[in-house]
């Protein structure tokens, strides 16, 4: 990126808002399916020891997304390929409540789990090009509208679930809602007229100059954050049913609770990382983390793991938002090339955590299953000084 960007022209400023709004409605997507999955499990007849296997599946599918993305990309663009993916991901959505038997739900969570590896992409490749054309970094506020959504989507599935609505009904009328809205928003998506080669150049800076040596402890520590999110994501809700004994709806605020932490600490973290700097701030996230996963394995009652995930959140959201920061110090050159690299890890994190923990769960009990993510997300601390603001002299090639 040049040292005095150009002013923002206003048709990257509805692009970038457009693209706030589809990580938005993701995130409100995403938050639906993994807060029903007690429901999900239900309605399929599916097996403590088979659902790991369901959830192992839609990370790995969704990197196989992700790849194919590319290419398409390549010969059609990001803004075309976020344009058709991200309406095709809420179908899957509700194709995943329509069914009742094994092989359908497969279907429908293969089909969301290559969909949403190609909209994850796509919503990225066309972030990093809008953080190019910006001169500065804009990708954590994009990160945060996806918790936005994630709020969102807890609280329907919990009046879904208080209400007794069933999954067809609340993922037909949730996908009948957000797929139109995801294709008036992908109207305004930037385009070449706005980005030019920004997504091209930022890829070329990425295989040109960001070698991984210097980035392999940030991107650990993105492994180790995602591992634990993955945990939660996948896990929060069935262990508050199953585990401590609460009701579907009452369960659902333990995504809701951790993802208010998220935004609410992503929205005062910057603050904080001016005040006292990153080293202690990633220091004190990974130490609060493993403190709200410690709480959740002791707890009690539903209301004390509750406040045991708002917690993780709290800890959480200090990691990601800074690993992307150290990643663009370490190379200020090529900042947007090195935030689409470390990305790449949240997929190596949700595909660890969701088969570990079902597994160490079905093995033994969820309170034993939470403590392996509670010691992945300490091994943070080691890596904590890898933050700090020294940028690297000069970049050798990868």
């Amino acid at each position: 990126m040049s040292a005095e960007p150009s002013p923002v022209p206003p048709g990257l400023r509805v692009g970038r808002a457009a693209l706030a709004v589809s990580f938005l409605l993701q995130g409100t997507t995403f938050a639906l399916l993994v807060t029903c999955i007690p429901e999900i499990q239900h309605r399929y007849g599916l097996s403590d020891g088979l659902l790991p296997v369901f959830l192992a599946a839609v990370p790995i599918l969704a990197g196989a997304g992700s790849i194919l993305s590319e290419q398409l990309v390549k010969r059609t663009g990001a803004r075309a390929v976020l344009r058709v993916v991200q309406p095709a991901v809420c179908l899957s959505l509700a194709g995943a409540g329509l069914g009742d038997s094994l092989w359908q739900l497969a279907l429908a969570l293969g089909a969301f789990g290559l969909l949403v590896g190609a909209l994850d992409a796509s919503m990225n490749m066309l972030g990093v090009g809008l953080q190019h054309r910006y001169g500065r970094s804009i990708m954590i506020g994009f990160h945060a509208a996806f918790s936005l959504g994630g709020i969102l989507g807890a609280a329907v599935a919990g009046l879904g679930s208080h209400e007794d609505l069933g999954l067809p009904v609340l993922f037909g009328t949730a996908a009948a809602v957000i797929a139109p809205l995801a294709v008036l928003t992908g109207t305004r998506f930037a385009g070449p007229a706005e980005l030019g080669d920004a997504v091209r150049e930022a890829a070329e800076a990425a295989a040109r100059s960001v070698p991984w040596r210097p980035l392999l402890p940030l991107c650990l520590a993105m492994a180790f954050a995602y591992i634990a999110d993955a945990s939660v994501s996948n896990y929060s809700v069935k262990y508050l049913t199953d585990g401590l004994g609460s009701r579907e709806d009452l369960a659902k605020l333990s995504y809701l609770g951790y993802m208010v932490a998220m935004l609410v600490g992503r929205a005062l973290g910057d603050r904080a990382v001016q005040r006292f700097g990153a080293v202690p701030v990633v220091r004190a996230g990974a130490a609060v983390a493993a403190l709200g996963f410690g709480l959740a394995a002791v707890a009690p009652a539903p209301w004390a793991g509750i406040a045991a995930f708002t917690v993780l959140g709290f800890g959480i959201c200090a990691i990601i938002p800074q690993v992307f920061a150290a990643g663009g110090r370490l190379f200020p050159a090529d900042s947007d090339a090195a935030v689409a690299r470390l990305n790449l890890f949240n997929y190596v994190g949700f595909l660890i955590g969701s088969p570990l923990v079902g597994a160490i769960a079905d093995a033994s009990s969820y309170r034993w299953a939470l403590l392996a993510p509670m010691l992945l997300v300490l091994a943070v601390l080691p890596l904590a000084e890898r933050f700090a603001p020294a940028p690297v002299a000069a970049p050798v090639v990868a």
